[in-house]
């Protein structure tokens, strides 16, 4: 725990170091209020939908959640993955949580890692997608791009491995990946789950960008669809290098893989660093009502 939180302030570090921070600064200050409550409200639909998700997930494998618990836990779940290193444990406090009450703890371990899992197929999907027109449209410097997309996607995939190996040994028992797959296939690949799955993870991905867009725009980085295209894109791997959980909430990775990205797409990388750095406040400040949730747990414990 204590090297994550040391390594998200050595990147952090090391970016103010290379990069002028003042002109980061300026950068910040483009952005306008109106466009970080806009930021703030699509981050908020965002937890719905994927409260909706999970939600629909269990209940494809026989496991009650109701709506509304489940924005609960998925808002305090938000706010944990927030303020902890790893940007996970706010996903496991959810499980957990979830077979506690349903008593299905394998069940309720699958619900989250399926629709997690939904949603990075998806938004691996979409980086590639873009990463795919980009390099078509600019060039030598977009194929750099489109690689760095495709390391980002052998990453997540050794990531999901790992994890499921590690799964199985947890669980004990050979019949652990049976269960896995056929817990897959009844939520996420037979008919009409996967449909509902992509659809609803295609949602969630586009409250991602659009938080992105919505920012770019009151900072006026963009005027026109290419350019939008553009930032996109690069948004699109941002958001894949923090899937990688090295640091707290993806602090200083996502800065530095923004400082790395916008000079590649012939742009300036303190612009890149802003918009990074303003992503994650409004994303931050929006996952706030977890802290409510936390308190009240707790005065109801009491």
């Amino acid at each position: 725990m204590w090297l994550r939180w040391g390594l998200t302030l050595l990147l952090l570090l090391a970016i103010a170091f290379f990069l002028d921070v003042g002109v980061i600064w300026r950068e910040l200050a483009r952005f306008s209020v109106p466009m970080l409550l806009a930021a703030m409200i699509i981050s908020m639909l965002q937890v719905l939908v994927s409260a909706w998700r999970w939600r629909y997930t269990a209940g494809r494998l026989a496991i009650s959640l109701p709506f509304w618990v489940a924005v609960r836990e998925y808002y305090l779940a938000t706010f944990l993955n927030q303020v902890l290193p790893g940007g996970v444990l706010g996903d496991v406090n959810r499980a957990w949580r979830h077979s506690l009450g349903s008593g299905a703890r394998l069940g309720a371990l699958h619900a989250v890692m399926i629709e997690r899992l939904s949603g990075q197929v998806v938004m691996i999907s979409v980086a590639l997608g873009l990463g795919g027109w980009l390099a078509t449209h600019r060039g030598r410097t977009a194929d750099v791009v489109a690689d760095l997309g495709g390391g980002a996607v052998a990453v997540a995939a050794t990531v999901v491995i790992l994890l499921a190996i590690l799964a199985r040994f947890w669980a004990g028992g050979k019949g652990y990946v049976y269960a896995l797959r056929r817990d897959i296939r009844k939520s996420l690949l037979s008919w009409p789950a996967i449909l509902i799955q992509v659809s609803s993870s295609a949602v969630v991905v586009v409250t991602y960008l659009g938080v992105f867009a919505v920012l770019a725009l009151g900072a006026g980085y963009w005027a026109g669809l290419l350019e939008l295209m553009i930032l996109m894109t690069l948004a699109s791997l941002l958001l894949l290098a923090m899937a990688v959980p090295v640091s707290v909430a993806g602090w200083g990775v996502r800065e530095g893989a923004a400082a790395l990205l916008w000079p590649l797409a012939g742009l300036p990388p303190e612009q890149g660093v802003a918009l990074s750095v303003g992503y994650g406040l409004a994303v931050l400040i929006s996952s706030l009502p977890g802290v409510v949730f936390i308190v009240s747990s707790r005065r109801t414990a009491g």
